[in-house]
């Protein structure tokens, strides 16, 4: 499986990225999800999404500025970014977790065994 992730760029406070994430086989069990890595920090979990039902699920520090979600013909997956802050500066990429079965969700990356490059997202006052 490959992910290819892209749309980061440079962005004023207030302003919108979407970033889009293509895969290269899917299945109806599988989650993509988004994380993110800012400079000197721990890499985070932004969102994710669940193939089979479009179910979702976000970090609260994104709700209601971010939307997961998928276009099933084209086998990708869209970040919408809104309302970005100075604190969503970071490197986001784009996983798979390829479960067999319906899962929960889960924020873990171990989980998410396929990843993608990142893309940088700056986001300036």
């Amino acid at each position: 499986v490959q992910l290819q992730a892209s749309g980061g760029g440079l962005v004023q406070a207030g302003g919108s990225l979407r970033l889009s994430c293509a895969v290269s086989e899917t299945r109806s069990n599988y989650h993509i999800g988004w994380f993110r890595q800012a400079p000197g920090k721990e890499r985070e979990f932004v969102a994710a999404i669940k193939w089979r039902d479009n179910t979702r699920r976000y970090v609260d520090s994104v709700k209601d500025r971010f939307t997961i979600s998928r276009d099933n013909a084209k086998d990708t997956v869209y970040l919408q970014m809104n309302n970005l802050k100075l604190q969503d500066t970071a490197v986001y990429y784009c996983a798979l977790a390829p479960f067999l079965r319906p899962e929960p969700f889960t924020t873990h990356e171990t989980l998410y065994n396929y990843w993608g490059q990142g893309t940088q997202v700056t986001v300036s006052s």
